[in-house]
């Protein structure tokens, strides 16, 4: 985390906002590393220990957060994963399903036109025998 100096304007870190400090008693210092937060108690207003305290509960609470987004992220993944592999198997097995509709096809196809031909014919036959018995 940064810091700066400026207490009542907001450093380009905070986004506009005052720099973090939870009582009039700390606040913070510039440090030349970027991760380092220094703090400068006022032994007047400063109450340590609770100041530690609250810190130590609020570094708990964070931690906690953060394992609990990171098993959620997990879970997403491994549920993602798991959809993917289920969209491959789909896909795989209407992949297959359409190489046999093909094959069918091309192999009862030709079976199929000598089917409607034959019935076309049996058809005709039947048209031309009801009209040499309907004439007489």
């Amino acid at each position: 985390m940064a810091s700066t100096s400026n207490r009542t304007g907001g450093g380009s870190f905070y986004g506009g906002a005052a720099p973090y400090r939870s009582r009039d008693g700390l606040s913070t210092r510039p440090v030349a590393s970027s991760d380092e937060i220094q703090l400068r108690i006022d032994p007047m207003h400063a109450d340590l220990d609770d100041e530690i305290s609250g810190l130590r509960s609020q570094v708990k609470q964070l931690r906690n957060v953060a394992q609990e987004i990171g098993s959620e992220a997990k879970f997403q993944k491994d549920f993602l994963d798991q959809l993917q592999m289920t969209m491959i198997k789909a896909q795989a097995g209407v992949k297959n399903n359409i190489r046999k509709l093909n094959k069918s096809i091309t192999k009862h196809g030709s079976n199929h036109i000598v089917h409607v031909v034959l019935f076309a014919l049996f058809c005709f036959f039947v048209v031309y025998m009801w009209s040499k018995v309907s004439r007489r």
